[in-house]
């Protein structure tokens, strides 16, 4: 004899659920092409094809998949994510991604908040003191993708509910939401990487300044030893612990971003194929192009055109 569920077993199943259904109704409501809201920081994403890998950069993020389901890849890691699954980018890095589960009928639909330190520095004060780092923890991974709770996510709907609201109500409550999707964050699965991008002097923030050094100097040469000098590490110390956060050595790293800033200035059309090697920073037209294919799978020109095409139509 099989017995009937009891609410007490059903209850949980059936919240979350609506939960998430709330969130896909609002998602499919309020989603734009440039992804903003009309509250900082809330981007909201609803894509209907799967598409092919395509290079982004993650910047400082939480994202919540509600519908669908979504591919990142750093490196040689990967991370998948789906429905109630949420991924967090603790600093900003250049990836592949593509939704792996969006259609028509069925759209991948999904929301981001941007991550402000400055917003969440302050709770790690007033969380109970056994719970503050004694030292600095040793640098997690830049992503982590994890299960979103019921009140995380409760959090989230009332955050896009008020997308609906007026001026008045989105000034006061949206500050008191956010406040309160960091904390749920902090003392979830990713806390640690969220407890890092808190504090000033991590090792994690310390690699998120050799990082932005080189995605603003990306065509300069630089020495290890030099850049780890910065980070108040040794050479040894550096190289890992950056391996540790980004997947890449540094030098790896910054071939990432050429390439990636390579493909804007050939998609922009306002130099030839050589002169876009030299701006960002390779001495060799041919090695250029070399890394270029191994990376991006055709020679720049012909994916100069590809994706001039693709954008046309």
């Amino acid at each position: 004899m099989i017995l009937p569920e009891t609410p007490y077993e059903t209850a949980p199943f059936v919240r979350r659920e609506h939960l998430l259904g709330e969130l896909r109704e609002l998602i499919a409501r309020h989603a734009r092409t440039d992804q903003k809201t009309v509250i900082d920081g809330l981007l909201l994403a609803a894509e209907d094809r799967t598409g092919e890998p395509s290079p982004a950069r993650t910047g400082t993020v939480v994202a919540l998949i509600a519908q669908g389901a979504k591919r990142v890849a750093l490196g040689e890691r990967t991370y998948d994510y789906g429905p109630g699954q949420y991924l967090v980018a603790s600093i900003d890095l250049p990836i592949t991604g593509h939704y792996i589960e969006a259609s028509p009928q069925r759209p991948a639909l999904g929301l981001g908040l941007v991550i402000r330190p400055a917003a969440l520095a302050p709770m790690l004060l007033e969380g109970p003191a056994a719970d503050r780092p004694s030292r600095p923890a040793a640098p997690a991974a830049a992503l982590g993708v994890a299960d979103a709770d019921d009140d995380l996510l409760d959090a989230a709907a009332r955050m896009l509910r008020l997308l609906d609201a007026g001026p008045a109500d989105r000034a006061v409550l949206a500050p008191m939401i956010e406040r309160e999707i960091l904390w749920r964050l902090l003392n979830g699965p990713m806390g640690a990487t969220m407890r890092q991008i808190a504090l000033a002097d991590s090792s994690l923030t310390r690699i998120g300044r050799a990082v932005q050094w080189i995605t603003d100097h990306y065509a300069e040469p630089f020495r290890i030893e030099d850049l780890a000098r910065t980070c108040a590490m040794s050479a040894s110390a550096f190289h890992r612990a950056f391996h540790a956060v980004t997947a890449y050595s540094p030098i790896q790293f910054q071939k990432q971003i050429r390439l990636h800033q390579s493909r804007l200035l050939l998609l922009a059309g306002a130099d030839d194929v050589a002169t876009v090697g030299f701006r960002v920073g390779y001495d060799s037209a041919s090695q250029f192009s070399r890394e270029y294919r191994r990376h991006f799978g055709l020679p720049p020109g012909r994916d100069a055109e590809r994706l001039r095409a693709a954008a046309a139509s």
